[in-house]
């Protein structure tokens, strides 16, 4: 299968909140933790127009948008946040996640930016890892009290 990465529409914020929901919620959480995620889950038509935010599709008849990545660029510097990077459950482990990061990064370093930073879930960390990234620190979840995120960095050049 072949995938299509492009920029996100305005008019696909619900669609998207649902991946991103379905994503995490494969990550074993029940249906009250994801409750209290869903606020900072939740992709808005607003967040679309003001961050980079792409997804993949697939490259057929149907179009399934299968995986989505955000990039919110800092003001000053040449550092941005990942702030979403979600795969669909039906679609993990086909490559998707990679091509989604290969993309970004090509973007990002398009753009000037030379280090990435992100809170990852707990079950990501190894994924991230994978892809360069490490734990610099932890830091409190804007969704559950109590619970602390890995906070992690890549240089890029």
């Amino acid at each position: 299968m072949k995938y299509n990465i492009r920029q996100a529409h305005p008019h696909e914020a619900q669609l998207l909140t649902d991946l991103a929901m379905r994503s995490k919620q494969s990550n074993g959480y029940d249906d009250e933790f994801m409750e209290q995620c869903r606020d900072e889950l939740t992709v808005t038509e607003q967040s679309l127009l003001e961050a980079e935010f792409w997804v993949a599709e697939t490259e057929d008849e149907n179009n399934v948008v299968c995986g989505c990545v955000g990039l919110s660029v800092d003001k000053v510097g040449k550092s941005a946040e990942v702030n979403s990077f979600f795969i669909d459950p039906d679609w993990k482990r086909q490559g998707i996640g990679r091509l989604l990061w290969q993309d970004l990064v090509l973007r990002a370093i398009d753009m000037g930016i030379s280090q990435l930073r992100l809170d990852a879930d707990p079950s990501a960390v190894s994924f991230y890892e994978a892809l360069g990234f490490e734990i610099i620190s932890y830091t409190p979840s804007g969704s559950i009290a109590g619970r602390k995120l890995p906070h992690m960095t890549i240089t890029l050049v």
